[in-house]
């Protein structure tokens, strides 16, 4: 199944008002997630095993490499200026998330990661450009589509000013507050 996406066409001042009302009001199916992406309202069905395995095993290298100053969480709610978005992971500094209701601004967030799905071009375009605009200092993205990881960094006017990408099996950099190379060789596959 793939992401099906609805967007509003009506005009007016109430124009957000009624699309955030809308998408707050709505009741998913178990396990499939919703997002409010630049307008228009995305619904995702439960991710795959490898894509759930990815973002385990990108966590468990977090950790492994010592980072015991960051918590991680999967499908924490972002509020972000064009939306609100549902990271695969987010790490963020130790007791950021604590006393957050279910959907939060990124205060404290250090890092979010994205793993395509079946539209590879929300999380490319038009979520990094979300993250960038609400300051999320690193955005990973493990394009399997592409068969690389790209990690965008410093933040500024709406986009990142840094991109570095890997093809799958390169190491790829990670700065502080990680400061380690991901291996990428056994992510997918």
């Amino acid at each position: 199944m793939t992401a099906e996406t609805h967007s509003f066409t009506e005009s007016g001042p109430s124009r957000g008002e009624d699309l955030l009302d809308a998408f707050l009001a709505l009741d998913t199916p178990p396990g499939f997630k919703a997002e409010l992406i630049e307008g228009e309202i995305v619904v995702t069905p439960p991710p795959d095993g490898e894509h759930e395995t990815v973002v385990g095993r990108i966590a468990k290298q977090v950790f492994r490499q010592g980072s015991t100053d960051v918590d991680f969480a999967p499908g924490a709610g972002l509020i972000v200026p064009d939306g609100r978005y549902i990271p695969d992971g987010t790490f963020t500094s130790v007791g950021a998330m604590l006393d957050r209701e279910s959907w939060w601004k990124p205060d404290g967030v250090l890092m979010v990661v994205e793993v395509t799905s079946s539209d590879p071009r929300k999380d490319r375009d038009a979520k990094r450009r979300g993250y960038a605009a609400a300051s999320i200092p690193l955005y990973l993205l493990v394009d399997r589509q592409a068969n690389r990881l790209v990690l965008h960094s410093g933040p500024a006017r709406g986009d990142y000013s840094t991109t570095t990408g890997v093809p799958l099996g390169d190491p790829l950099p990670l700065p502080a507050p990680f400061g380690f190379d991901l291996d990428t060789a056994g992510l997918v596959g």
